[in-house]
C-alpha cells in the first residue's frame, strides 16, 4: 500500500484494543503510567517508553510478561525513536497500531514558582516545544510504515485545558501544547486518506501526578468546586478517554480536541 492509496471506510477501522500494540511515551509514571495500565487492562500489548524512569517502567513490564516492554528512548531524538519502533515490532511480531504522545519535558505545575511574562526566556519555550512537538513528530513519522501496512492507525496527543482557560499562565507549557493541537489538526487532515486518525485529549490539573505534586491542596479544592462534577479529574479518568479514541468506536473521529476536566471547560 502506497501513502497515496485511499483507504475505504471498511478498512480504516482500528483493531480491537485487545489486539493492539500501543506505544505510550513517558509511560512509566504519572499520567503515563495510568495510560499504560489502562491499555494493559483492556488486553493490549504496550511499549512503555521512558527516559529517566527505568525502574518504574521495568516494574510494569515485569508484571505483564509478554504483553509489555520497557524501552528507553528520548523522543526528541529521531534515531532513538526509530530504534524503539523496531524493537517493538521485533518483540511483539506486529507493528504499533496506536501512538499516545504523553512524554513531557521536565515541568512542575507550581504557580508561585512559574516564570512570569516579564522574565521568561525563549529557551523555556524551546524546551517545551522540543518535547511536545518534536517528540510527536518523531513518533508519528516513525509509526507511518506500520500504519500503512495495517491500513489504519491511531494517534492520541495529550494536551491541556489551559488553552481555553489559562487560569495559571504557564507560558511555555501552554504554547507548546497549542502548537501540538495545531499539529494534531494538520496531521489529521494530511493522514486521514491513509486511514489514520489524529486526536488530542486535554485534561486540566490532574490529581495527582509528579508534575502536579507541587500544587497546593487548596488549588485542587478550588478547581473541584468549579466543576459540574465537583471533582478534579484523575489520571485514570483521562486515560479512559484516550482508550475511546484508540478504539474502533472512534473510527470517524479525527482532528478533535476532547477536553476531559469534569466540565470545567465546556468547549
Amino acid at each position: 500500500m502506497t501513502p497515496s492509496t485511499p483507504i475505504t471506510p471498511a478498512s480504516r477501522t482500528a483493531p480491537p484494543l485487545s489486539t493492539q500494540v500501543v506505544l505510550v511515551t513517558g509511560g512509566a509514571r504519572g499520567l503515563g503510567r495510568a495510560l499504560t495500565e489502562a491499555f494493559l487492562r483492556e488486553g493490549a500489548r504496550v511499549v512503555i517508553d521512558h527516559l529517566t524512569s527505568e525502574a518504574a517502567a521495568r516494574e510494569i513490564a515485569d508484571a505483564h510478561p509478554g504483553r509489555a516492554i520497557a524501552v528507553r528512548a528520548d523522543v526528541r531524538e529521531r534515531d532513538q525513536v526509530g530504534a524503539l519502533f523496531a524493537r517493538a515490532e521485533a518483540e511483539f511480531g506486529d507493528p504499533v497500531d496506536t501512538v499516545v504522545n504523553n512524554a513531557l519535558a521536565g515541568f512542575s505545575f507550581d504557580g508561585d514558582a512559574r516564570a512570569k511574562a516579564h522574565e521568561i526566556g525563549y529557551e523555556a519555550f524551546a524546551g517545551q516545544f522540543s518535547g511536545a512537538v518534536q517528540g510527536a513528530l518523531h513518533t508519528i513519522q516513525s509509526a507511518l510504515p506500520g500504519f500503512d501496512r495495517a491500513g489504519s492507525g491511531r494517534v492520541v496527543n495529550i494536551g491541556t485545558n489551559l488553552l481555553q482557560h489559562p487560569v495559571v499562565p504557564y507560558h511555555d507549557y501552554t504554547a507548546a501544547k497549542a502548537a501540538l493541537l495545531a499539529l494534531t489538526r494538520t496531521f489529521a487532515a494530511d493522514l486521514g486518506p491513509r486511514g489514520i486518525t489524529v486526536n488530542m485529549v486535554s485534561g486540566g490539573l490532574l490529581r495527582t501526578t509528579d508534575a502536579s505534586s507541587a500544587t497546593p491542596e487548596a488549588v485542587f479544592d478550588a478547581i473541584a468546586a468549579s466543576t459540574p462534577l465537583r471533582s478534579v479529574t484523575t489520571p485514570a479518568e483521562l486515560a479512559d478517554a484516550v482508550l475511546l479514541l484508540a478504539s474502533p468506536w472512534a473510527r470517524a473521529i479525527t482532528g478533535q480536541n476532547l477536553v476531559v476536566d469534569g466540565g470545567l471547560v465546556m468547549d
